[in-house]
């Protein structure tokens, strides 16, 4: 659960990227790296020749989750084929993710480069990178440079995923919230006097009241709270009761004093299925949510109908865009930080840790790895960061009188259409790819939703009017500060490895959530308890003892072996 946090994901971007129940992490292969070694010395990281002139290369390419191609013509991807030679040919997951990954490691069928994952690494699929890194990518290894540590396997210190959130330089700073909360429609909150809602009791009151004056938004029946349980996008189900006793996204444990323990069993846990068994028994949860895919989870959203749901921000962002562009503002989301009791600090925000095994990685069968790494290497460095996140100068952002970049109304309006993205955005090569996060040397920051007169200027008048009720200056003002993460954190990044009793204790756990919870959910309120305590007796006869060793080992190691200048 969790992950991608896609940071300001933007890691909406800023998610964070982001993301499931089996936690994941680095993993183990000693393969080393000889085809692009061989070749590199012709090879300039402009991907030119000794000559200066640029020669074409294609570079095949997985990605682990659902996408759209872009346009041929798309404008950031010829300039990147014009200057540095390189096009990509695209692989998006069709279908369920473990088949297609157990059909390419079967076959040893793997393009160049694949978003990161543990059942590929354990398969040996990656070729390690630090060498590499070292020898032909010095500006790589200057992003990397106070992160290098925590991007080491602990199985065997090799480098295999470039993350591709988290790497900071300068001070966090974002007007966007990309990560967890339980997230309710304006509208709800703004026909309701702008309440400060604190507790689940109080979010399922609201939504129960508006439900029942509008049993129909635009002439579609009114939803009142959806719970996406899709393949590895399970955290809305699961991961929600951590995050009301006051703890972070650490997937499925909770760490207290660097300890962690599994929580599905816990009374905290019960206490929130008992409260959605609850809801849906006065009819507030939508009857298909657990057999509708995340593409119906995503239309639902779009069409302005839903009024709750708990998510990360960056997985449903599409979703909300949609409505921005449909103008539909007041059916856009807030995230609340939601807790059991009032007299608990909220702890959804935090501070963006280091994406690992959320990035790319090079495959065993690369071509030419080094002229791949080169092409990472000139990509991370400012001129072609300021490309690949604001755009063209002139034509997707301009420069004021102060330096600070900006967009007309115009070109905010464009870059949430996501037809306009498909033709005018690297949007996949940027999300999986290495990126500067926080501020450009010219103190623009390097997402526009963290430059602050950006965003400022960029609100809607509805927005500008909800906040001004609330008397906050941002989206974000409704979290509590992030505390200063701990070394450790998060622990859904530990790599449980694949075939080892955690992980298939952990793999267990999750199908008998999968299983239990809905039952339990939609269950007579007379019988949940039975089901709840059929789960947790189910839950008790696995070897949970293997699976929070295994995280506590790695956690351990953590403490003992990340350090951050």
């Amino acid at each position: 659960m969790g992950g991608k946090s896609k940071s300001v994901l933007r890691l909406g971007m800023v998610m964070l990227l982001s993301f499931s129940f089996i936690l994941a992490g680095c993993g183990g292969s000693d393969k080393t790296a000889t085809s692009g070694d061989a070749k590199a010395g012709s090879e300039a990281a402009s991907g030119g020749n000794a000559e200066g002139k640029v020669e074409p290369f294609e570079i095949t390419a997985f990605i682990g989750e659902a996408g759209q191609q872009p346009t041929p013509d798309n404008k950031i991807y010829k300039k990147i084929k014009d200057e540095l030679g390189a096009t990509f040919k695209f692989e998006f997951l069709a279908g369920d993710l473990n088949q297609k990954l157990g059909v390419m490691i079967a076959g040893s069928d793997y393009p160049d480069i694949m978003t990161g994952n543990t059942k590929l690494t354990a398969a040996g699929a990656y070729i390690p990178l630090e060498d590499l890194i070292e020898k032909y990518a010095p500006n790589l290894k200057k992003h990397y440079e106070k992160y290098w540590n925590m991007m080491k396997d602990p199985n065997d210190g090799h480098i295999y995923i470039l993350p591709n959130y988290g790497a900071y330089n300068g001070e966090v700073s974002s007007t966007w919230y990309s990560g967890p909360a339980f997230w309710i429609q304006k509208a709800v909150l703004e026909e309701a006097g702008y309440p400060k809602v604190k507790t689940l009791d109080e979010y399922f009151d609201l939504i129960a009241k508006y439900k029942e004056k509008h049993p129909n938004i635009d002439g579609k029946p009114t939803i009142g709270f959806e719970i996406l349980n899709y393949d590895w996008k399970n955290w809305g189900l699961f991961n929600a009761p951590q995050h009301l006793i006051g703890h972070p996204n650490d997937g499925s444990v909770v760490v207290n004093d660097g300890k962690a323990e599994i929580f599905a069993d816990k009374d905290y846990a019960k206490r929130y299925y008992q409260k959605l068994n609850e809801i849906n028994a006065k009819g507030l949860i939508d009857k298909e949510t657990f057999t509708q895919n995340f593409d119906q989870y995503l239309a639902k959203i779009s069409s302005g109908t839903v009024l709750g749901m708990f998510d990360q921000h960056w997985n449903f962002q599409n979703a909300e865009n949609a409505l921005i562009t449909q103008k539909k503002h007041e059916r856009t989301y807030v995230g609340l930080p939601l807790v059991y009791d009032e007299s608990t600090r909220d702890y959804y925000l935090d501070r963006p840790a280091l994406n690992l095994n959320n990035g790319f990685g090079i495959s065993v069968n690369a071509k030419d790895p080094v002229k791949i790494l080169k092409l990472w290497d000139r990509l991370i460095q400012e001129d072609w960061q300021k490309i690949l996140s604001w755009g063209i100068e002139g034509e997707d952002y301009i420069v004021n009188e102060k330096g600070r970049f900006m967009k007309t109304q115009e070109q905010r309006d464009k870059f949430t259409d996501a037809t306009w993205k498909l033709a005018n955005k690297a949007d996949t090569l940027y999300s999986f790819s290495p990126k500067m996060q926080g501020f450009f040397s010219d103190g623009n920051a390097t997402d526009g939703a963290a430059q602050p007169e950006e965003y400022q200027a960029g609100l809607e008048e509805y927005d500008k009017k909800f906040l001004k009720a609330y008397g906050f200056k941002s989206y974000v003002d409704f979290f509590s500060p992030a505390p200063e993460n701990p070394i450790y954190y998060p622990a859904w990044s530990v790599d449980l490895v694949e075939g080892s009793e955690a992980k298939i204790v952990n793999t267990k756990q999750n199908d008998l959530s999968t299983k239990f919870l809905p039952k339990a959910i939609l269950a007579n309120p007379s019988d949940f308890d039975s089901v709840w305590t059929e789960y947790t007796n189910e839950i008790h006869k696995l070897n949970i003892k293997a699976y929070e060793d295994r995280i506590n080992e790695v956690l351990q190691w953590r403490i003992e072996n990340w350090s951050v200048k």
